[in-house]
């Protein structure tokens, strides 16, 4: 079919270029994103969440050997047996509160601006040296130089401090336990839970 030479359809219809111009934008912000590790959406308590990462079910009695949660948990293995080595802490339970913390994605972020595997805000990352919060390595440390503190200050007594790391110590020493706040309750059983699995996993318990 022939046009008038001021009716020929244009190569690029208007819809279409905008589309493939869309499409090429997506793309470019996917692989940016992907290249600096922290993308993906934030789940219903303010983590951000990966692709391709199953959620371990509380039920799972330790079972952490599946795909790339195991992967990704030995990937931090060495870092968190030297880091609870060096601040006197123990590997499980600082294991335990990464994996409540952050499910061991080291770009995590939550709503309240908390960073990295540990959720170190960015006072509490200043106050115990870490620099670079999304540096496995610095934010580890970091944490369990935090968490060592907190056993110490409520004298070792591990549902006390792993509150006192979700709601904050003053909270904690105000209620005389862990504080009625439904988000430092949820967290406390989850961290506990998880402690108590990585303990086993470790041969610590029977």
């Amino acid at each position: 079919m022939k046009y008038p030479q001021s009716h020929k359809p244009p190569l690029w219809p208007k819809g279409l270029l905008w589309l493939c111009l869309l499409c090429c934008l997506f793309q470019f912000t996917v692989v940016s994103r992907a290249m600096g590790e922290i993308y993906g959406f934030k789940d219903e308590e303010g983590y951000l969440r990966f692709p391709g990462v199953a959620p371990v079910s509380k039920r799972n009695k330790g079972n952490f050997d599946h795909g790339r949660l195991l992967a990704t948990i030995l990937k931090y293995e060495h870092l968190i047996i030297d880091a609870a080595s060096h601040y006197g802490i123990e590997a499980p339970l600082l294991k335990a509160v990464i994996m409540a913390e952050s499910r061991f994605q080291r770009g995590a972020v939550s709503q309240k601006g908390a960073l990295g595997l540990m959720q170190l805000t960015m006072e509490t990352a200043r106050d115990v040296g870490v620099k670079n919060p999304f540096n496995p390595e610095q934010n580890i440390l970091g944490g369990a130089r935090y968490l060592s503190h907190l056993l110490k200050r409520f004298n070792n007594q591990k549902v006390l401090a792993v509150a006192a790391y979700n709601a904050g110590p003053g909270r904690v020493e105000a209620c005389g336990g862990v504080p009625p706040i439904q988000e430092t309750q949820r967290f406390v059983k989850r961290v506990m839970e998880y402690y108590r699995m990585f303990k086993q996993e470790s041969g610590d318990l029977p």
